[in-house]
């Protein structure tokens, strides 16, 4: 990656998987940040309205416990100028769930499980699009 690398926020309220997401991008040079549920989301606004820091992408899950994916997205698209694109990793396999999550301006939708080599593929397709 030439110049600084891109940022990603990674909301997933299972730790697990945010860990492993985490170590993925932060090997393939991406700079990671992450939230497990909604007071994690909010304190990284938080953290953002302060020192100005923004991300390039965000990757979403859909079901989390205090508030949807969808709930996370609306509120971003609120709070976070730019906006950046979200990419929503999730379980959820229905249609209804992959409209609404276009219809919201989703740049991707990935469903779980998913391979590191899929997952950066998506990233860096997303990224090359935003730029």
């Amino acid at each position: 990656m030439v110049g600084s690398p891109a940022r990603i926020l990674v909301i997933d309220d299972e730790v697990d998987t945010t860990n492993l997401l985490s170590l993925v991008l932060k090997r393939a040079g991406y700079k990671v940040y992450s939230a497990s549920n909604w007071d994690g989301v909010l304190n990284w606004l938080k953290m953002c309205d302060e020192t100005h820091e923004t991300v390039d992408l965000v990757i979403l899950d859909i079901m989390m416990p205090d508030r949807s994916g969808f709930d996370v997205m609306l509120v971003l698209k609120v709070v976070l100028h730019p906006v950046p694109p979200v990419i929503f990793l999730t379980a959820k396999i229905g249609m209804d769930d992959m409209v609404r999550a276009s219809d919201l301006g989703a740049a991707k939708y990935l469903t779980k499980p998913t391979t590191p080599e899929k997952l950066l593929l998506v990233v860096r397709e997303v990224l090359s699009r935003k730029n």
